[in-house]
């Protein structure tokens, strides 16, 4: 037992501190080059002489690591509560449509309204996720078989794509254009006078999941023992649908569909630890998110200022390889019982 618990720490330990350099990297290091000296002067509120410095650290390098740091924690805790529930390795933030009528909402406004700000495509894609939300809630309260609502889900989604499609094929080409740069993912589109309402939904999330850490573990052994043990299952669904809507809901209203972080991470975090125990699952997830969030945001970095690289592209190749892991070796792998 010492020894599990001091692998734990250890794991605790270097994930903690990958994160904390991650984070460092991400504002210390950037298209256009900061020194230094200069940037730790900036953090500490006493500015550089170049304005231009002031601005990118403070105004886009920052919270876009908050962003990332976030972001990350949110899907990959997402994707980790529907793997349990569902008991299904490949279930993730996207498969029960959330994502998809995010998409929608936001195609809707780019591609027939003649001028789209910012908040206006946030709340489109509120609006599009808690519809679709709605809906599987609806569902859930009829439907007591999980892999029927996980279907039900897919199924949601999949007519979501169908109308996102039509529209795509009914519209002008450089709205398309647009729609396809939102859907490519970005954790810089939230700015400092954004961050706040971006930060409180996503904590909110954060928190509503680590309550739930017990029903989880009681889930791991099925919905009968867990019904023994007093887990009212109808209220635990609820609340996994709940905050997982939340949490998916925010980051693509914010930062557009961001793949494969909420199906991969949650796998990497079991290798991590060997165990399925959310006592600990739930935070190496959280931080293993963030990390893989931060690592991704940082490889997209590397481009130049002007033609950053799309996110989606390097979340999915990191995420693939993981996900073919899981699905070679699924056999050896009993974390879902």
């Amino acid at each position: 037992m010492k020894s599990r618990n001091h692998n734990y720490t250890l794991i605790y330990t270097a994930t903690g501190i990958i994160l904390l350099a991650l984070f460092a990297a991400n504002i210390f290091y950037g298209p256009v080059k900061i020194p230094f000296r200069d940037v730790l002067s900036i953090l500490f509120g006493n500015g550089s002489d170049r304005a231009s410095w002031n601005y990118i650290v403070l105004e886009t390098r920052l919270p876009q690591a908050v962003t990332a740091l976030l972001s990350g924690a949110a899907l990959a805790i997402s994707g980790l509560m529907l793997q349990t529930f569902f008991k299904n390795p490949l279930a993730g933030p996207s498969i029960l449509g959330i994502s998809d009528g995010a998409n929608l909402g936001v195609a809707l406004v780019m591609i027939y309204f003649a001028t789209s700000s910012y908040l206006t495509t946030i709340i489109a894609a509120f609006i599009g996720a808690a519809i679709v939300l709605s809906i599987i809630i609806i569902f859930s309260r009829k439907v007591n078989n999980n892999v029927m609502l996980l279907i039900i889900g897919i199924m949601v989604g999949y007519l979501a794509s169908s109308v996102i499609s039509i529209l795509n094929y009914r519209a002008s080409a450089d709205k398309v254009h647009q729609f396809v740069m939102w859907g490519m993912g970005d954790f810089s589109s939230v700015s400092t006078d954004k961050l706040p309402w971006f930060a409180s939904f996503a904590i909110a999330g954060l928190i509503l999941s680590i309550t739930l850490t017990k029903p989880l573990n009681a889930l791991l052994l099925g919905e009968d023992y867990a019904r023994n043990l007093g887990v009212r299952i109808r209220a635990v669904r609820l609340l996994i649908l709940l905050s997982t809507g939340i949490l998916t809901a925010t980051v693509t209203a914010f930062c557009g569909p961001i793949s494969f972080i909420g199906l991969a991470v949650p796998h990497i975090a079991r290798l991590l630890l060997g165990s399925s125990n959310h006592n600990h699952l739930i935070p190496v997830t959280i931080l293993a998110g963030s990390v893989t969030a931060l690592l991704c945001n940082f490889v997209t970095l590397l481009g130049d200022a002007s033609s950053p690289l799309p996110l989606n592209a390097v979340t999915s190749l990191i995420g693939a390889p993981v996900i073919i892991y899981v699905i070679m070796n699924r056999r050896n792998m009993h974390y879902f019982s």
